[in-house]
Parts: C-alpha cells; sequence; structure tokens
C-alpha cells in the first residue's frame, strides 16, 4: 500500500472498473424493493459547475445507500436538448465564417446541429463520470432521441384531443435577437439606471391635460387607454372621457381599474395591453384594443406614425421624447432605477410581445396536481416549499409552449392553405384522421416545443411510455427528486401534472429540495463577480495562471478584468491544490443542511482532504499490525479488551444515528457522524489503545481479538463512508476485506452496516469515558504547563474510591502508555502531597509533582509575553470595531468576521491569564 494517499492513482481506476464490470444497472427483478432517481436532465451544452456537483454528489449518495441497503436501484442518467442554448452554440460557429442558419435551411441546419451533438454535447457526461456517479450509462437517454420524441408527439396530440392544448394570441417574454418567446426562467432582470418620462396627455375636451409616467415612452405609440383608480377623488370626473393621444390621431378613454395605485406617481397609469403583462390583463377586463407596434426585431412597424416606422425602439424612445417635447407634451424626466429583463442568452431586452403561440390548459391538470400534495402522496422536504409549490399552482396561468426556433420537437400541426390547424402524430395520419384529400397542400408548423415541454415528461418518457414496458412498471413511481428550488414551478409541478395525467399516478414519492452553492461569504457564484469554482479545478488542481485566464475570458464587461484578477491572485496566490474527489463529495455532504444555500470554503475541502489521509493513514497502521498475523477468522479462542468492547459499542450507535440521517436526507449530520467517529474516537483514541495490547504483554487471545477488531470495525466503517466517499473507500476495502472474511468483488455492492443491540456495552462505554477523561486531566495539565509530550511523568492519585482504583488498575496499561506515565503512585487522604498540578475526575484528585519539571520564574515570562501580543491583537482590533466609520463602510461579512476573532482573543486572554495565575501560586 502506497505511504500516501495520491485520489489521481485510484479515482478513474476504479470508476472505469465499476462501468466495465456493469455494477451501476439495476435487474429486472420483481421480487426486490426498487429505489429510482431520475437525473435533472443537464443541457448538452453543459459542462460541470458547482451547482450540479453538489447535486449530484448527493444523488449518487443516495443511490449508492439504497444500493447496499439491497434494493434494485436505478439512477436514470440523460441530457436535455436545450432548444435555444444548442441552437446558439451551431449559429456562433456559423456567424464566425459569416453564415447564418438561414443560409442553409431546416434541415441542413438540424443537422449540423446534430453533427456538434455528436462532436461536443457528451461534455457533461464524462465530468459526471469523473464525480463518481452511478448511474446507468446503459439506458442513457437524450431529450429528442426517437423514444422520448415518440412520448412528446404521443402527449401533445392526446392534450391537444382533449381541448388541453389550444393556439391563441397572448402576451409573451420576447427575445428580439432570437425571434422567439422564452420561458420567465430564460428572462434575468436585473437593476439597471434609467429615467422615468412625464408626458402630458392633452383631454379631448380640450379642457386640460393629465399626466402618466413611463419608463418606456415609445410604448406611448400603443396605448390603449389610460387608467385612475375608481376611488381616486382627483380623477373621478374624468372617468368615461377620452385623451388625445399625443403623436397619433386616436382618441382612447380614460378608465378606472383597482390595479391602479393612487399613491403611485401621479395616481394615472396609461395602458399599453400589447406591451405590458399587467396592462394585458387590464386590456382583456375592459376589452381595450391590443395594438402592437413592434417587429419581431424590436423595430417599430406599421402600426405607429410613418416618420417612426422602420425605427428600433431605442432609436424611436428618443425621438418621441424629443417630438414631444416641442409640443411641450413632456412634463418632467427623472433619474430612475429599474429592473430591466434581459435573455439570458443573448442578453438583449425582452418586450413583453403579443403573438400566435399554442398553450396548455393547465388549471383541470393542476388541481389533482395539487392534491397529490395536500394528501401526502407527494412530500416536499424541507415540508416549507409545498407552500411555495401551492402559492404558484392555485395562482397558475396557462402555459405557452411553442417557441420560434428550428432545434427542438417541431410542434405535430398542420395548416392547410385556408389556416385552418390539424394535429396528429404525421402527415400522413393527419389526412386519415380529418379526410384530407392527396391533392391538398399541408404545411406543418414551423415553431418546436418548449424545453420544458419535454422535460416534463422526463420521469415516465425515459422508462418506454407511450410503451407499458416491464421498466416502467417496476420504476415508477420513482422514489426521490432531488432539485433547487427555482424550477419547483417550471419542472417539478409540470412533472406532477403530466405524470398524474398520463400514467396515473404520482412521478415521484419525495422532493428534495436543496439549496444555492454560494462563496464562502455567501454571495452568488457569477462570472462577473469572479467567484466561480471549477469542481473539476478542485478535483484535479489548477495553477494559479490557468485559474485567472479561466476567470477573465469571456467575461460580458471586459473592463472588470483587472479586478477579478487581482481578487483572484489575492485568494489562491499558490493556485488550487488537487484535492480529489471523495474530499469535494465530503464537502458537499457536510454542508448539506436541509433546504439552506451553502456557503463553499476551500478551508472545508482541505479539512476533508486531510481526513482521506487520515483515514489512509490509519489503514496503513492496520494492515501493519494485522497483515500475516492470526486476526481470528479461524476458531481459535478470542478475547475483547474493554476498548475493543468500547469501539464495537459505539460503532453500533453510529450506524443507527447515520442510517437515521441518510433516510431523513440529513446529510451534513450523517457527514458529521461519520467524521467525528473516525477521527476522535477511532483514529485518535482507538487505534492508540491498541498499541500496548498488540506491542505489551498482552495474552495471545487479546491480541487476536485486537487485531479482529481493528479490522472489522475499520471495514464497517469504510461501507458506513462508501456513499460520500466512493473511491478511497473501495481502494482501502480491497486490501481490508480478506482480513475481515468478506467475499465480494466490490465494495459497491455489500450491505450497508446495521445496528445490533446486542453488541452495544454501557459499562465498556462507562469506563472507557472514565479512562479518556484521566489521560485527558493528564494531557491538559502538560499543556498548561508546557510540559514536553516526550517526558515521562509520574502520577500521584489520591481520594479516590474503591471503583476509581479498580479501573485505574484494570486500565493501567492504556492511561500510562496514552499519558507517558512512568509510574502511578496512590496516596491515602491525610497524607500531604508535594508541590503539584492537579486535576480532578470526579471525587479522584490526580497530582503531577511539579518538581525538576518547569522553570517557574521562565514559564511565567513566556505567558506574559504571549498575554502582552494578544492583548495588543484585542485592543487594536476592539478599537477598530468602536470606530463608526469602520461599521457602515464595511461589508457586514467583515464586521462580523473582526467581532469573532474580538471574542476568540478575549478567550484566548482568559485562558493565558489563568495559567499564570496557577504557575504564579505553585
Amino acid at each position: 500500500m502506497d505511504k500516501t494517499y495520491n485520489p489521481a492513482s485510484i479515482e478513474q481506476k476504479w470508476y472505469q472498473t465499476w462501468e466495465e464490470n456493469d455494477y451501476f444497472s439495476p435487474k429486472e427483478d420483481e421480487l426486490k424493493k426498487t429505489y429510482c432517481i431520475m437525473i435533472p436532465p443537464p443541457n448538452v451544452t453543459g459542462t460541470l459547475h458547482m451547482g450540479h456537483a453538489f447535486q449530484d454528489t448527493l444523488m449518487d449518495l443516495l443511490i449508492r445507500y439504497h444500493r447496499m441497503k439491497g434494493e434494485n436501484t436505478l439512477w436514470q442518467v440523460g441530457t436535455d436538448h436545450a432548444g435555444i442554448a444548442t441552437q446558439m452554440v451551431v449559429e456562433r460557429q456559423l456567424a464566425a465564417t459569416k453564415q447564418s442558419r438561414h443560409d442553409f435551411g431546416r434541415e441542413k441546419f438540424l443537422e449540423k446541429v446534430w453533427e456538434w451533438k455528436a462532436q461536443s454535447g457528451g461534455t457533461i457526461t464524462r465530468q459526471l463520470r469523473r464525480m463518481g456517479a452511478s448511474v446507468d450509462w446503459k439506458t442513457e437517454r437524450f431529450t429528442m432521441d426517437e423514444g422520448l420524441s415518440k412520448a412528446v408527439t404521443e402527449v401533445f396530440v392526446r392534450l391537444h384531443d382533449e381541448g388541453l392544448i389550444y393556439r391563441g394570441k397572448r402576451l409573451v417574454n420576447w427575445d428580439p435577437v432570437l425571434h422567439t418567446a422564452v420561458s420567465d426562467l430564460e428572462v434575468v432582470s436585473q437593476e439597471e439606471s434609467g429615467h422615468l418620462w412625464h408626458l402630458r396627455y392633452p383631454l379631448t375636451d380640450g379642457s386640460g391635460f393629465l399626466v402618466v409616467a413611463t419608463t418606456r415612452p415609445e410604448t406611448m405609440l400603443g396605448d390603449t387607454a389610460v387608467a385612475v383608480n375608481p376611488h381616486d377623488e382627483r380623477y373621478q370626473k374624468y372617468i368615461g372621457k377620452t385623451i388625445d393621444l399625443p403623436l397619433t390621431k386616436r382618441a382612447i378613454p380614460i378608465i378606472a381599474d383597482d390595479y391602479v395605485d393612487k399613491e403611485f406617481g401621479t395616481g394615472c397609469v396609461k395602458i399599453t395591453p400589447a406591451h405590458d403583462h399587467n396592462d394585458y390583463q387590464i386590456g382583456l377586463r375592459h376589452d381595450l384594443p391590443m395594438i402592437n407596434i413592434l417587429t419581431i426585431d424590436a423595430k417599430l412597424n406599421e402600426n405607429v406614425p410613418e416618420q417612426y416606422r422602420g425605427l428600433d425602439r431605442f432609436v424611436a424612445r428618443k425621438q418621441i421624447v424629443a417630438d414631444l417635447q416641442a409640443l411641450d407634451l413632456l412634463e418632467k424626466i427623472e433619474p430612475h432605477k429599474l429592473m430591466t429583463p434581459r435573455g439570458d442568452r443573448s442578453q438583449a431586452v425582452i418586450e413583453p410581445y403579443l403573438t400566435d403561440q399554442w398553450y396548455v390548459k393547465v388549471a383541470p391538470l393542476a388541481k389533482e396536481a395539487i392534491k397529490v400534495v395536500e394528501d401526502g402522496r407527494i412530500k416536499f422536504v424541507p415540508e416549507n416549499w409545498s407552500k411555495t409549490y401551492f402559492e404558484w399552482m392555485r395562482n397558475i396561468q396557462d402555459w405557452c409552449i411553442s417557441r420560434q426556433i428550428w432545434w427542438g420537437h417541431r410542434i405535430p400541426a398542420w395548416y392547410d392553405e385556408a389556416g385552418a390547424v390539424y394535429v396528429g402524430y404525421s402527415e400522413k395520419q393527419v389526412r386519415e384522421k380529418y379526410n384530407i384529400p392527396a391533392g391538398d397542400v399541408l404545411t406543418q408548423d414551423n415553431d418546436v416545443l418548449d424545453t420544458w415541454f419535454s422535460s416534463a415528461l422526463w420521469t415516465f418518457s425515459t422508462l418506454g411510455f407511450p410503451e407499458n414496458t416491464k421498466r416502467l412498471q417496476l420504476f415508477h413511481p420513482t422514489s426521490v427528486l432531488v432539485t433547487g428550488f427555482d424550477i419547483i414551478f417550471f419542472w417539478v409541478a409540470r412533472m406532477i401534472m403530466m405524470g398524474l395525467k398520463f400514467t396515473g399516478d404520482v412521478p415521484f414519492r419525495e422532493v428534495y429540495i436543496h439549496g444555492l452553492v454560494r462563496d464562502a461569504e455567501g454571495n452568488k457564484m457569477s462570472k462577473s463577480k469572479g467567484n466561480v469554482l471549477d469542481p473539476l479545478d478542485l478535483i484535479d488542481g489548477v495553477d494559479l495562471e490557468t485559474l485567472v485566464q479561466k476567470r477573465t475570458t469571456g467575461l460580458m464587461q471586459p473592463e472588470i478584468s483587472p479586478r477579478i484578477e487581482k481578487s483572484t491572485r489575492d485568494q489562491f496566490p499558490n493556485g488550487i491544490q488537487p484535492y480529489g474527489t471523495d474530499a469535494l463529495r465530503f464537502t458537499f455532504a457536510a454542508l448539506a443542511s436541509t433546504g439552506r444555500d451553502i456557503r463553499f470554503d476551500t478551508g472545508r475541502i482541505e479539512g476533508y482532504r486531510n481526513f482521506c489521509n487520515k483515514l489512509w493513514n490509519a489503514t496503513r497502521y492496520v494492515l501493519m499490525n494485522t497483515e500475516g498475523k492470526d486476526v481470528g477468522l479461524g476458531s481459535d479462542e478470542i478475547k475483547l479488551s474493554l476498548a475493543d468492547k468500547w469501539i464495537i459499542s459505539q460503532l453500533q450507535r453510529v450506524e443507527k444515528e447515520v442510517t437515521t440521517h441518510f433516510e431523513t436526507y440529513r446529510f451534513d449530520l450523517a457527514a458529521q457522524t461519520i467524521y467525528e467517529f473516525v477521527w476522535n474516537e477511532y483514529c485518535d483514541w482507538y487505534l492508540e489503545f491498541s498499541k500496548p495490547v498488540l506491542t505489551g504483554n498482552a495474552s495471545e487471545t487479546l491480541q487476536r481479538g485486537t487485531r479482529r477488531t481493528l479490522i472489522r470495525v475499520l471495514e464497517t466503517i469504510l461501507r458506513l463512508l462508501h456513499p460520500i466517499m466512493p473511491f478511497i473507500t473501495e481502494e482501502l476495502w480491497q486490501k481490508i476485506a480478506p482480513l475481515a472474511g468478506k467475499d465480494g468483488l466490490t465494495i459497491m455492492l455489500q450491505s450497508y452496516p446495521q445496528f445490533e443491540e446486542t453488541k452495544v456495552d454501557l459499562n465498556a462505554e462507562t469506563e472507557i469515558a472514565w479512562v479518556k477523561e484521566v489521560i485527558l486531566g493528564i494531557r491538559r495539565i502538560r499543556s498548561e504547563m508546557n510540559i514536553s509530550p516526550a517526558k515521562q511523568l509520574s502520577v500521584l492519585v489520591q481520594n479516590g474510591s474503591e471503583s476509581d482504583l479498580q479501573k485505574l488498575q484494570n486500565n493501567q496499561s492504556f492511561i500510562s502508555t496514552l499519558s507517558r506515565l512512568q509510574n502511578i503512585e496512590f496516596l491515602d487522604s491525610s497524607t500531604m502531597p508535594p508541590e503539584s498540578a492537579i486535576t480532578l475526575v470526579g471525587e479522584m484528585k490526580i497530582l503531577i509533582p511539579l518538581a525538576g519539571l518547569i522553570d517557574k520564574e521562565a514559564e511565567l515570562k513566556r505567558l506574559n509575553k504571549e498575554i502582552d501580543k494578544v492583548r495588543k491583537e484585542h485592543d487594536k482590533l476592539s478599537s477598530k470595531l468602536e470606530n463608526p466609520n469602520f461599521i457602515e463602510k464595511a461589508p457586514v461579512e467583515l464586521v462580523e468576521k473582526e467581532k469573532q476573532r474580538v471574542a476568540e482573543l478575549q478567550a484566548a486572554l482568559v485562558k493565558l491569564e489563568t495559567q499564570a495565575v496557577k504557575i504564579a501560586g505553585l
């Protein structure tokens, strides 16, 4: 076994072994309990980011845990065709050669996209392997493969035939660069500096004007009303009158609507139903005309006065403001902060746009989807997310499912020359279904379906729907969906609706909602903040120059590059060292407290890399003391020491706790429980307790028992830890398993440890707790008195009970070895002990005579020097925190950090001063 742990030398080796031996695939065994997770399909264009790595770790942890419980597990893997994102990638490649998709036409362009997908579309699935994901690669799916496309068509046609899909003209989010409707999730609203223009609208009767305020003056050309609050006494006399819309020859009504906030602005609101979502609803309520004034490029169209036609919306804005000013119809302009909606792909300002689209009538589907969460057939973890779900579902609007792009599932609808629409599985089936003669021309709809439409079918389309396959029967409903809160509505809710509609059952029993991965200060990771971490950089390491280049390349705002370069160099002066996959996975598990965002600090992953080293070195110790020796596999007598009984008993408690934590999705508590047991109990205590048994004069039966316990507890630890740290546990288990009498080719398929009540030994636990208290008391005196750990000590014991003295006698080898004692002497209560340092264990005094051990004056000098140093730092920081300017201007995180440091220094001062008093009193 190598002396040092090197993750690079074991991880890919073991993953290849697992995959080649088909350990990840489930068996079609109807008798075994099934456990199934569907991976949220990452975009085929994507690369692994911290959110993926976090989410995939939690899913793999659950899958490995349930596989080891003997369940028939399926982790279904696949990727999403990511309509807009993928089309943009290929269009950018064409643009680099001065070409566009229109130069190729639809069919040839789609061939180019499929070519790109074949060559470059598998990056993220290759990266999933690096994370140790034990998914079923044999049944990997793609949302546009033949089977899933068949499912999409089946669902569309059946919903349309039932009247739940229709085509209608409604307001959508329109991307004027991509020329398509986009979902709310693809719109990023960010605060920007703009203006508020106050416009004068003249009353038709010539009696004056009303003032309206707008952030988008160009849309005034599409106004069809001015609204006031019906209870606003200032404007009641105007309700029912009209105003002459400036720059046009139209008169528009003044209407009353409760939506208008009479306290905001002037209390008068311009209503543009075709270009504002709120105005659209008002337009429907008041039956207002809906005048679209924009083209698909966001240029002004033929519905505006001639002088503005063909102008870009922002050019038109300047012209319209100038023209209003010339007519004395511009009251004032104010600077104004506003939330500007931009397309997440194109960065273009999104326009509310009135256009013909396909919609799903979701209210009938939502009714049952609400019920299954109310009655507990689907449970959210944490439960509070069900409130968010209900809020969305009870206020649900029809779902726009059409997109004006080429890459995606083309809508299965055909039009005749008169514009009538026919929906079916194919043109041939449409002609048969609707008796359309062969000579009549039919043209298929050019639009494709929203990517979320196919994603909504993911839990059953991947299992063979519309056929009722054996796989669908075995694994549907699935067990749990692991996902982020941001797509509860876009994906979770739609999967529930579609699953209920087309399988007659829920798509999953539980929904585990995890938080976002943020940086150490709690900021969202983003390219513009320069705080993005690449999981593979944490696994493999990366040098500083490469890291700087990665963080500063491709920025939307190149001017922020120097700031990002500086912060990167400050944070990682030596780059990022390789931590390995297991350390990263353990970090994610340890941080995964229920539903909360996690703060990822590289200090934590460094700590868990040290944990891997600790486990590796512990295994080396065990092997050095057991290989080639009798480890109790035969029939010879075995005797367990007190420490053996104690560690076995403690292990039972750990097994019970970890199982409970996994079952309740408390991955953080499971990781913490294992960590504390391995580091503190097994490595720091039990391995030390084993030394006097194995190297002293203990009997062969006792040594055999300790060797067996060393191995069996370590082998159990490896199985406990495997779901979180698969690679290192497999590597070590292969070395340990034969000595533990374990058969099997892989730890993956071993049983998960189970609590055994009969192995709990309360007496051993109580007595070892007492032994540890004695040892810790002696160690504390060494530390406080600055006595070298190598120095052998003489110890006096006084006031001990019969029980104390018996325990001292029974455990003298443990106490003497771990405390480095020369001898232990018992004093009766009447004897005056020499000048000593004292620690108490219950009523029993443990005394360490100090004669010849310390130089009192030198030690006091050392302590006072340390006290001065700590006090100076404490006073300096305290003064800083008393400065109002610092408190007001410094980031909250920095202020809290400094307050914490002051508290730490105060505690250190108290400790040092206490030590000085003790020394002075000797």
